[in-house]
């Protein structure tokens, strides 16, 4: 993947495009989480239920955090611990920011931990595993299968990833109880996420 690559991928999205893109898990669909038809097209890719919450993923930490003033002080804390990596964190979301995620009074995270120049993209997206609804996670690009890869306006290719999708933490009670939920534990173990959150 090179710089150009990333471009056009920040220009595919930017003008309310589908792409095809590697996560550091399993490879993803993208779309403008600002775009009510991108989000249509992608869901309509997937065979993904109406209205089922997709988490927002930035390439960079900070501008995460940015986007999301309202979170105070103890979540970000725990943020910059978790983050990037292959989690996706539930944070409060009283202002409804990123309604098209479907999340409710809850936004989910997502910061990867990539290698490739893609940590640089400089676009928010609204995101989910590029397989159809209820299939196995794709770990190559040659396991998406052919219907989605042709009906996406971009395809990047990363090679073999580790297959595991990221794990889900609820985060919505921890700024005012410290309490946190393992949703999903897959990527990261609970015993990882423990001591991550222990080491405030």
């Amino acid at each position: 993947m090179t710089g150009e690559d990333v471009e056009a991928f920040e220009r595919c999205i930017g003008r309310g495009g589908v792409a095809v893109f590697p996560a550091e898990t399993v490879y993803g669909l993208a779309c403008n989480p600002g775009s009510s038809g991108s989000v249509a097209r992608m869901y309509a890719l997937k065979g993904r239920a109406e209205g089922r919450p997709a988490a927002v993923m930035f390439f960079e930490l900070e501008r995460a955090l940015a986007a999301l003033p309202h979170l105070g002080p103890e979540t970000v804390a725990a943020l910059r611990r978790l983050l990037p990596g292959a989690i996706t964190a539930v944070v409060p979301n009283p202002a409804g920011l990123y309604a098209l995620a479907g999340g409710g009074g809850g936004l989910g995270i997502r910061v990867p931990r990539l290698e490739s120049p893609l940590a640089q993209a400089r676009v928010a997206v609204l995101q989910t595993s590029a397989n159809r609804s209820g299939e196995p996670d794709a770990r190559r690009l040659s396991d998406v299968v052919t219907e989605i890869r042709e009906g996406v306006d971009i395809v990047l290719d990363g090679g073999e990833l580790s297959g595991a999708p990221s794990s889900v933490i609820d985060l919505t009670r921890y700024e005012q109880t410290g309490e946190w939920e393992l949703l999903r534990e897959t990527a990261v173990k609970k015993d990882e996420i423990e001591s991550l959150i222990s080491d405030f």
